[in-house]
């Protein structure tokens, strides 16, 4: 029988990585790699056997790219800490690597949790993301938002995962300020240059996306913080852009 591998990539998640680890329980080796939490995710996961692997933090791909390589079976699960596997998606991978049919990886959607407050659009209702895939044909690119590259056919799932991203709204800006500073450095390093449009016009932009055209106002007040956070994100990718452009070395 075809054996799975499960990586958690986690960085400070004590609050999620007992639920997460026990969601991929049916996996036959499950690999946690840090990048030197300073809370008890450690000390938790020790307690669950799991093969636990510190790396310093570089950026998503390489990060998950790297545990990957480590992965003893073939077919591997990517699962970020505050994410579920639901059983309907249990059962649902389990019978995708017995019979694959010449799939090489498969989408999963995902129903997404802000404060604990499920959000049915903002964009989310659309959300799905590569998980399951054959370790030889699929690999991660890009540095924030990171995304697999297949060299062959990719499937679907009928059910969808938990996604609980934001525990607080103080946790929602602290993550668009680390995608944007990431995000920020990549441009950077591509000589992208800011102007009034990337700090007045994009901005905003994201905002009427998220709220409007992706039926955000439908979650009201949630979807409204979504919009605006999401705005945010962008405005500061191009401020820290900004001063990167301008620092005096």
């Amino acid at each position: 029988m075809t054996k799975i591998t499960a990586i958690i990539p986690t960085l400070n998640e004590e609050i999620h990585i007992a639920d997460a680890i026990a969601s991929v329980s049916f996996a036959d080796e499950i690999i946690v790699i840090d990048s030197f939490s300073t809370d008890k995710t450690i000390e938790i996961a020790e307690k669950l056997n799991v093969k636990i692997i510190k790396r310093k933090f570089d950026d998503f791909s390489s990060q998950k790219n790297f545990a990957i390589d480590q992965a003893k079976h073939t077919w591997i699960y990517i699962l970020d800490a505050d994410e579920r596997v639901t059983p309907e998606v249990e059962v649902e991978i389990i019978e995708a690597v017995k019979n694959p049919k010449d799939f090489v990886g498969f989408y999963v959607r995902r129903t997404f949790y802000f404060c604990d407050r499920k959000v049915n659009y903002s964009g989310f209702q659309r959300d799905k993301v590569i998980r399951l895939f054959l370790k030889e044909k699929c690999k991660y690119n890009g540095l924030v938002h990171e995304k697999i590259s297949a060299n062959g056919k990719l499937g679907f799932f009928k059910h969808k995962i938990d996604h609980f991203s934001y525990r607080s709204y103080d946790h929602y800006i602290s993550k668009m300020n680390h995608y944007a500073a990431i995000r920020a450095k990549e441009l950077h390093e591509k000589k992208r240059k800011v102007n009034i449009y990337h700090v007045m016009i994009k901005p905003a932009a994201r905002f009427f996306i998220h709220y409007v055209i992706r039926l955000g106002f439908l979650d009201g007040f949630t979807g409204f913080l979504v919009a605006n956070t999401q705005a945010y994100g962008v405005l500061t990718r191009y401020i820290k852009l900004w001063f990167l452009n301008n620092k005096k070395h």
